[in-house]
């Protein structure tokens, strides 16, 4: 409701550079906002609060007049490998209340951000962690990184997967990547198109501020029309149907259940 939306935009106003979100740093760096996924305790698995800290993140760059840009990148050996199984939160965490399902994760809203959002992928890279990435202008990994779409060994039909990956690498490399859950790294990302460049473990921030640097040089209102353009090559995020099974599946509670366990899941 126009009530609602209003609460959001005076909340979002008050909290700042806070993400509201334990596991999320944001730096300035001149015109350059960086979101930083540190919680390495937990292998920077995304809370809840963590995934709508990034919503946060872009919705700051894209409001901020000191800021043009947004890089989101990882600590250790790990980017992202995707949301926290185990329900866990950390101290920080600030979820506005009544949010949930698509109103909470922040890939559509990365998609769409009229200000530049470079990934820095540093290392491991999966699941929710992989649609950042993917959803990002510019996706720069490390030569380290490894890349995983793991859904379907969770039980989950994830929808956002089923649209943008086959948009990003066809038809036949989507059913492998998305049917087999299997590992590949950053040398077939790049060559499939999941990624669009790789650099030196060493060159990856450098690299990352030129590809933010590179996008903010073209014209932000012709930037913004293309983007639509491209946007629109993306099939239907069929929403309803993932939360619907996430609600009513028993798949996704024995998966997550075998993940916690450490054992093959029984189907």
């Amino acid at each position: 409701t126009r009530h609602s939306l209003f609460a959001r935009i005076v909340y979002a106003a008050a909290m700042g550079d806070d993400l509201g979100a334990g596991g999320l740093r944001f730096e300035r760096e001149g015109a350059i906002g960086w979101c930083i996924i540190d919680r390495p305790a937990a292998r920077n698995a995304f809370t809840p609060a963590m995934y709508y800290g990034l919503k946060r993140a872009v919705r700051l760059v894209n409001s901020d007049p000191d800021l043009a840009a947004l890089i989101i990148t990882g600590v250790d050996d790990v980017f992202a490998p995707g949301g926290d199984l185990g329900g866990r939160s950390e101290p920080g965490d600030d979820l506005p209340a009544g949010l949930a399902g698509d109103d909470v994760v922040p890939f559509l809203t990365i998609r769409d951000s009229r200000a530049p959002v470079i990934s820095a992928v540093n290392g491991i890279c999966q699941a929710g962690g992989l649609l950042v990435a993917m959803m990002s202008d510019i996706a720069v990994a490390s030569e380290r990184a490894t890349f995983r779409v793991p859904e379907l060994l969770r039980g989950i039909p994830d929808a956002t997967f089923a649209a943008a990956l086959p948009a990003h690498v066809g038809i036949a490399a989507a059913r492998d990547l998305l049917l087999s859950a299997r590992r590949f790294d950053a040398a077939e990302a790049l060559r499939l198109g999941v990624i669009s460049r790789v650099v030196p473990h060493d060159q990856l921030r450098e690299a990352a501020l030129t590809a933010a640097r590179e996008v903010l040089q073209t014209a932000p209102l012709a930037r913004a029309q293309v983007k639509r353009m491209l946007n629109e090559r993306y099939g239907q995020f069929d929403y309803q149907t993932m939360f619907g099974s996430l609600e009513t599946s028993p798949e996704p509670r024995e998966g997550m259940r075998a993940f916690m366990e450490k054992r093959d899941p029984e189907w």
